[in-house]
């Protein structure tokens, strides 16, 4: 029985320690390949800990291999689009302007009753209060209800107006995603024009926000 405590504080240490390294905070905020790794570790932690004949190294080194797979595919993934949208995907839009995108639910096998079971959790019962709704990569759905629904702000009291779509991120660390510009309506040549106009090229964005009506943010690289 002692064994057996002190193989569970072993590994409950290594596991804490492993999953603070890896910096994630609550399971849902988990992507899919993070996801991975965290069962995989349970699953290997519980046999050392249930066979006491087998050595605690059979354990603890495929902890810290799997802990650290992670860690370098992150920062492949920060480095390369490319391999970032392979592994966790990209946020998509199943509502836009209050019209549900049908084909893009299929795409991303949502039902019905997925998206009113998200909506029911952000206190909204009607469909028809929704202005945009977009799936994140850790399969939230986050809504932006449509302006008579919102909340009363200072500056709508003053200007009205309808909503517009929230502005998306149309360059991330030097890259132009092209699927958010083709959405959003703007083009190629609008991109330029507002670079040139900012005195900047795509390489030394760090971060680019646009909404279709073309108000956009620019955050330069620093240094």
């Amino acid at each position: 029985m002692a064994i057996v405590l002190i193989r569970a504080v072993i590994l409950y240490i290594v596991i804490t320690f492993s999953l603070r390294l890896m910096g994630k905070r609550q399971l849902g905020e988990l992507q899919p390949s993070e996801l991975v790794v965290t069962i995989l570790i349970s699953n290997i932690a519980a046999i050392p800990v249930e066979d006491s004949s087998v050595p605690m190294i059979m354990g603890i080194v495929p902890i810290l291999t799997l802990v650290c797979l992670d860690v370098i595919m992150s920062g492949i993934m920060l480095k390369s689009a490319k391999v970032r949208k392979l592994m966790i995907g990209s946020p998509r839009i199943i509502i836009s302007e209050g019209d549900i995108l049908q084909k893009e639910m299929k795409r991303l096998r949502y039902t019905v009753d997925d998206l009113t079971e998200a909506m029911r959790e952000e206190q909204i019962f009607d469909i028809n209060q929704i202005h945009y709704a977009i799936v994140e990569t850790t399969g939230k759905i986050n809504f932006l209800l449509k302006k008579d629904y919102q909340p009363a702000e200072k500056q709508d009291v003053q200007a009205g107006g309808s909503t517009n779509n929230p502005p998306s991120v149309i360059i991330r660390d030097g890259i132009t995603d092209q699927e958010q510009l083709r959405l959003l309506g703007l083009g190629e040549q609008w991109l330029t024009k507002i670079l040139r106009e900012n005195n900047v090229g795509i390489k030394g964005v760090f971060l680019m926000t646009a909404d279709s009506n073309g108000n956009h943010t620019i955050v330069k690289k620093a240094g």
